[in-house]
């Protein structure tokens, strides 16, 4: 399928917010000023609050080469709101506060929530294995492989299918549907990880939770997605979080629109099947019901103690940074946890250290969400934790 850029009258109205860069561009649509990033606001801001100037630094401009929305939320020890840029690039109306958005991997909290809820109503264990719970799942070449491993992604499965290795890859079949089922598969013809054995080495990766959204299925006779609902969504009044219905490409309600660079062009990706993600990616959420669900998950009322202990417990093996479903940053001299996640278009962070002294929420709708994400992470989530 081939790609679609944004017409060429509309690449040249964004070259007028462009005017530095080597580029084509849309009409013209500056950032909206944030309420929040007036004078008088930045001065209120406590000493040991979010650095208020840089975090207004960051979405000065939208849209530009990086990014055309952002949203941020920042709490605890003085809290913090901005929004800025558009929500289409066709018409420049400004981004919405409220948009929902495509979540990525920060779905992987909700899985592992949902996993240890059910080790502590002792239906699982995390020493259990996936031959126990999912038998027929891997062949005989695989090891026992416990329920801790896949949650600390030191399983030593290899990678599943994909639709593409990349964006540009992806688009062309951005309709298409690869089940969870086809995902693991894949993994499994792959064989074992012929460097480690399970628990000898972490490494991210997708597969690790796509078996526990099937581990979840088997166990509960349920839908991962009404799971995700009844368990964590309802109770925190996430009213706006939900997962597509099967392969729906739309993110349905207010939101704001994701583009990309894909062969020197600014193209709309918003519409796409994520039913390949499911349980390690596909949520679609908004940045208040993210902050509801990094508060609720923080203060113990979504994982109950020992549990929620496991999610902040990182593997005593070189180089390992991810405990369950979270990973542990340092950040001048601050001990963070969070998770990223980027599907094309957008690219999201909820992150806090233990205490809840300092939050962070935000969705990004970055041009290069797929990409290392470092730049976008530097810009938008270093503020929030500079003092």
């Amino acid at each position: 399928m081939p790609v679609r850029p944004l017409p060429v009258l509309l690449t040249s109205a964004l070259a007028l917010t462009l005017t530095a860069l080597p580029l084509a561009g849309a009409a013209t649509a500056s950032a909206r000023p944030a309420s929040s990033c007036t004078a008088q606001a930045i001065e209120d801001t406590p000493k040991d609050g979010p650095d208020v100037k840089a975090l207004c630094a960051a979405i000065a401009g939208l849209p530009d080469r990086d990014a055309t929305a952002a949203l941020i939320r920042v709490g605890g020890k003085g809290s913090w709101r901005g929004v800025a840029g558009v929500r289409d690039m066709r018409t420049g109306a400004p981004a919405l506060e409220n948009a929902r958005f495509r979540a990525g991997s920060t779905t992987k909290i909700v899985t592992a929530a949902i996993v240890l809820q059910l080790v502590a109503e002792k239906r699982i264990s995390l020493d259990g294995t996936v031959q126990d719970y999912l038998p027929g799942l891997l062949t005989d070449d695989f090891a026992p492989i416990t329920v801790r491993q896949l949650l600390d992604f030191t399983s030593g499965l290899q990678p599943g299918a994909s639709l593409g290795e990349t964006d540009k890859d992806g688009y062309a079949h951005r309709f298409e549907t690869l089940t969870p089922a086809e995902v693991v598969a894949a993994s499994v013809a792959k064989g074992p990880d012929p460097e480690h054995a399970p628990g000898e080495h972490q490494r991210y990766g997708n597969i690790h939770y796509t078996v526990l959204g099937m581990l979840i299925e088997k166990v509960t006779g349920d839908s991962y997605a009404h799971q995700a609902a009844v368990r964590i969504f309802r109770p925190l009044g996430m009213r706006h979080t939900s997962f597509p219905a099967g392969p729906d490409p739309r993110v349905h309600g207010p939101h704001n629109r994701g583009y990309d660079w894909i062969d020197g062009e600014l193209v709309d990706v918003t519409d796409w099947n994520m039913s390949d993600r499911w349980a390690v990616g596909d949520m679609i959420s908004t940045t208040a019901d993210l902050e509801r669900l990094l508060v609720g998950l923080f203060r113990g009322r979504v994982v109950p103690e020992p549990q929620l202990t496991q999610m902040f417990t990182v593997p005593d093996l070189p180089g390992a940074t991810m405990g369950m479903g979270l990973e542990r940053f340092e950040l001048n001299g601050r001990e963070i946890w969070g998770k990223t996640g980027s599907r094309p278009g957008y690219h999201t962070v909820v992150a806090a250290t233990r205490d809840l002294s300092r939050t962070l929420v935000y969705s990004v709708n970055s041009t290069d969400a797929k990409g290392d994400g470092l730049a976008i992470v530097q810009r938008f989530s270093f503020p929030a934790f500079n003092r």
